[in-house]
């Protein structure tokens, strides 16, 4: 695919996969809008965390979204009438592995995908980040930067909410819990040490704790909080979502729905034990997805996990990360745990 001019680059609407265009190693120097085509762009950079600023619209109305590296939202989809420009900025989390810890390496360097209805960049600087706060995300295939269609994670939906200066650095992992993340050498063993002072740790572990017993369970999240305290970092307990598992009255609340497994554990009540005990913030999300489903109820629910694609009703569309990684983001805002200004509301 040839390469567009700054004019012709911001007009143009989306056109099918990305062509990757070589830029130089990341060196102090922004990279900018020479590194893109009309489908997205791909900077040459190493693992780090990057600042993006982009300017967006065109000659025509337009409505442009981001997204970058394994399927992670990056920018809401942001409208720009003819003849204007919309700034914007976000911070991106550059890895290897770029998804899942366990999973393949990815593509070097940041790669970003332009989407929406009418897709126009104008403009676009790649620097090296300084002084940002990351959130890391510990967690499961609901938590997951998920690889593919029709599946998502919470997680990779919840970078659209943030603003720059503040970077997800996701993770979840498909198929862990408590005693897999603990063990698994890609997993706290690397994320530990990458944990800075200021940092958030957020910890949503209990879907495949199926065999689990209590006393192990309290132990790793204890585990998990300490070593997160350890560097420095702020850890958050989180509630796993819920099972979409109706009683014939259109409540959940029944074992499978509510995370309890099959030695009787009840996930969601042992850490909110184990976040009054530590005094440590706790996200209570089985509460909120709970409240969200049966309000939703058995029809309109559906559309929230992949019942219609897959008969699934553990993982969520995107559709339905996108709406659970708003309860996260509500709950950052709320509790005061990023900073003024960083979230994106509404």
């Amino acid at each position: 695919m040839r390469r567009f001019n700054l004019a012709v680059l911001a007009a143009v609407t989306l056109s099918a996969g990305l062509t990757a265009v070589p830029a130089q190693a990341h060196s102090g120097r922004p990279l900018g809008i020479e590194n893109c085509t009309t489908a997205g762009c791909h900077f040459d950079v190493p693992p780090g965390t990057y600042d993006v600023k982009v300017l967006l619209g065109g000659d025509a109305a337009s409505s442009t979204k981001i997204s970058g590296e394994t399927r992670r939202s990056l920018l809401p989809e942001t409208a720009a009438e003819a003849g204007e420009r919309v700034s914007r900025g976000f911070t991106v989390n550059v890895r290897t592995p770029e998804g899942e810890p366990t999973g393949p390496d990815g593509t070097p360097g940041l790669d970003l995908v332009l989407g929406g209805s009418a897709p126009a960049l104008a403009d676009i600087k790649v620097t090296r980040a300084r002084h940002t706060r990351q959130i890391f995300l510990v967690g499961d295939s609901t938590v997951c930067d998920q690889p593919g269609d029709p599946y998502s994670g919470w997680g990779q939906q919840l970078p659209q909410y943030l603003r720059k200066g503040v970077s997800v650095a996701n993770y979840a992992d498909s198929g862990e819990s408590t005693v897999t993340y603990l063990s698994e050498p890609r997993l706290w063993a690397t994320v530990q040490p990458l944990i800075r002072p200021g940092d958030l740790v957020l910890v949503q572990l209990a879907h495949n704790d199926k065999t689990t017993d209590e006393a192990t369970y309290r132990a790793n999240l204890e585990t998990l909080v300490a070593g997160v305290r350890e560097k420095g970092g702020n850890p958050v307990l989180v509630t796993p979502i819920v099972r979409r598992w109706f009683n014939s009255d259109g409540t959940l609340n029944n074992g499978t729905a509510l995370l309890v497994n099959g030695l009787g554990v009840d996930h969601p009540a042992v850490i909110r034990s184990v976040a009054a005990a530590e005094d440590v913030p706790l996200i209570d999300l089985t509460a909120k997805t709970k409240a969200l489903v049966e309000s939703l109820g058995v029809e309109g629910s559906k559309a929230i996990y992949l019942y219609n694609e897959k008969r699934d009703n553990t993982h969520t569309s995107v559709h339905g990360a996108t709406v659970y990684a708003g309860l996260v983001r509500d709950e950052l805002f709320a509790q005061g745990l990023v900073p003024k200004g960083s979230v994106r509301v509404g």
